[in-house]
């Protein structure tokens, strides 16, 4: 009887661990569609990626205080296998900090599927760090921010240590109306090692994790675009920011150099 009893005492803790084991894990049916392993030395693949270049209006409308520049490797480089993306201060137009900020748009977009990217975060107070996602319509007449869509799978702030954040951005759900869907952990070691950061988005709803456990979830609540827009395509950006509303405005330029490093970018549909 005892025996028994503790068999159906698992059955019954493995019961109720499917629908958390159905979250974290993507179907078996993803195919690898696109991806950087960075095997290669010198500047990111022109063919995978391009820049956004300076400092964007009203610092990339957040006040950020870095210029992001274009093909200098002293701020995107790839050697022995990692992508490395550095802040420094460096006077630059009238900022006085350096960076870069990696995108695929104009090479690559996606509707759907999962995304998986292994990086390390820099440490330093003032530093913004993010992997995230913004719908190729954001220049459309009568579209813009935040009626494309942002997803974003990874930000972390200097100012706020060991926090990670995940959030979703549209037009009804947004920062400037405090009404985005975020989530939070706690990494210690997010700077000392490598972390997979992934989302997993279709139809219904985007799922957005860290190491295979779920962070966020976010639904679609058949509203329409203004709830949801994110059955369009969206490209991808990975960047260090310095400073800005998010960030906050104390820089310690101690940590500067500050550099994020991506092990590998993956996209499976």
């Amino acid at each position: 009887m005892r025996s028994l009893s503790f068999f159906y005492l698992q059955l019954f803790v493995f019961l109720i661990s499917i629908p958390s084991l159905i979250a974290q894990k993507p179907s078996p049916n993803y195919k690898l569609v696109w991806s950087d392993e960075f095997n290669y030395q010198g500047l990111p693949d022109s063919t995978k990626w391009s820049y956004d270049v300076g400092t964007g209006h009203g610092g990339w409308g957040n006040n950020e205080q870095q210029y992001y520049t274009k093909d200098s490797l002293s701020n995107v480089k790839v050697k022995n296998g990692i992508l490395i993306i550095t802040a420094q201060k460096q006077m630059m137009g009238d900022k006085k900090y350096t960076s870069a900020r990696l995108v695929t748009r104009g090479k690559a977009a996606w509707t759907y599927g999962k995304f998986e990217i292994r990086a390390k975060l820099p440490k330093g107070l003032g530093t913004w760090p993010a992997i995230w996602m913004l719908g190729t319509n954001i220049d459309s007449s009568g579209i813009g921010w935040p009626q494309c869509g942002e997803i974003d799978i990874m930000e972390h702030t200097g100012s706020r240590a060991t926090k990670i954040d995940a959030s979703v951005h549209t037009k009804n759900f947004n920062w400037p109306k405090n009404t985005q869907k975020t989530a939070a952990t706690y990494l210690t070691d997010y700077a000392d090692t490598f972390h997979n950061y992934q989302l997993t988005w279709d139809a219904q709803k985007i799922i957005i994790s860290i190491d295979d456990k779920p962070l966020l979830t976010f639904q679609n609540d058949g509203t329409g675009k203004n709830s949801w827009p994110f059955n369009d395509s969206c490209y991808l950006l990975l960047n260090i920011a310095i400073g800005g509303n998010y960030a906050g405005y104390d820089i310690d330029e101690k940590f500067l150099p500050a550099s994020m490093q991506i092990d590998y970018v993956r996209v499976y549909q």
